[in-house]
């Protein structure tokens, strides 16, 4: 019998227990632990609001850490860094801001623990280079939640492409936004990381990647800004492979919502709106346009999270899937870095 992998969350974070834990109990290889809250100093350093405010604040995580463990048992504990050093557990789940990824991926590394992470890996492709190294030093998977590429939805476009129907592609077109979310929401705030290109963007880019191949590069980037924010709220890019297939991104935080990918061909157009974001169950619907004629056609219901964790499981058992999920996750990061420097 096949010990399984002990895992634990750093963070009660609302994704981890509405996608990340109903997922994981399909997943026969691993073994729920437990979830770390964080302590005074690590959730406030030395900039301690009033002892009343900070109580409350600690509370608040500890009780949505409760929910965890009355659903799904396990055990809190008190702190990143002990969930992380603790040896009762071989694999740690990151589901932290983006400014944050590094130090609790590294400190977990550095503890022998697998890392499953968020997107971004880091926010900076060094940092990220840096994750992948001593993973690989360590014989740990690093393994990077872009969770929608793993849908059978990508599968059966790919399908419908490579039949024809729509003859030789001329232009991927991939659009990915939402409306403006809380103000205290994390993807505004400079200091944890936010930003519409690491957040939206990230998916667009990744998504671009896969359509076009390793060859893939920026050529054109733009970032915009309002008044309201530190960080840029939305932006656009081109981006082109060795072969000259193109494909246009567009992404924002304060936008109307699409989740839109086109694939514009030379007798036909495909389009579909859930590219992204199809939740688990859902089945997303692809149309196909030849002349003036309108062809809907379902595409294929899955679980994208359930998959993601079960790559994290083939990365830890299997080395060379490990190397080639680092490369993997080296050029997202350097992408974003190349269209920051575009941009800029």
């Amino acid at each position: 019998m096949n010990k399984k992998i002990r895992i634990g969350i750093i963070c009660p974070s609302e994704i981890a227990l509405r996608r990340f834990m109903p997922a994981l109990q399909l997943v026969d290889g691993f073994e729920f632990i437990g979830i770390g809250v964080c302590t005074e100093q690590e959730r406030f350093g030395t900039n301690f609001p009033c002892d009343e405010i900070v109580k409350e604040i600690l509370k608040a995580e500890y009780d949505k850490a409760q929910v965890f463990i009355d659903q799904y048992g396990g055990k809190i504990f008190d702190g990143y860094e002990t969930i992380v050093k603790t040896p009762e557990i071989d694999a740690i789940y990151i589901p932290l801001p983006p400014a944050l990824h590094y130090k609790w991926s590294k400190m977990a590394l550095e503890n022998k623990k697998h890392v499953l992470v968020e997107k971004p890996s880091t926010t900076s492709a060094e940092d990220t280079k840096n994750l992948t190294q001593s993973a690989d030093w360590n014989n740990l998977a690093l393994h990077e939640n872009y969770m929608f590429i793993f849908h059978d939805q990508l599968t059966a476009i790919n399908d419908i492409i490579a039949s024809g129907e729509i003859g030789d592609v001329r232009l991927y077109s991939i659009k990915f936004g939402f409306p403006l979310r809380e103000i205290n929401d994390f993807r505004y705030n400079k200091a944890l990381g936010g930003g519409a290109l690491i957040d939206a963007g990230g998916y667009t880019i990744k998504y671009a990647t896969i359509l076009l191949g390793e060859t893939t590069k920026i050529v054109c980037a733009q970032m915009n800004y309002t008044d309201k924010f530190e960080v840029d709220v939305y932006g656009s890019a081109t981006l082109v492979n060795n072969e000259g297939t193109t494909a246009q991104i567009a992404f924002g935080m304060d936008n109307n919502y699409k989740c839109e990918l086109e694939v514009w061909g030379s007798a036909g157009c495909l389009t579909t709106g859930r590219i992204l974001t199809a939740p688990g169950g859902f089945i997303p619907q692809v149309t196909i346009r030849n002349g003036n004629i309108d062809k809907v056609r379902d595409l294929p219901a899955d679980d994208s999270f359930l998959k993601s964790i079960q790559k994290f499981e083939h990365c830890i058992k299997n080395k060379n899937e490990r190397i080639e999920n680092y490369k993997f996750i080296e050029k997202q990061a350097e992408l974003i870095d190349e269209f920051k420097r575009l941009a800029n």
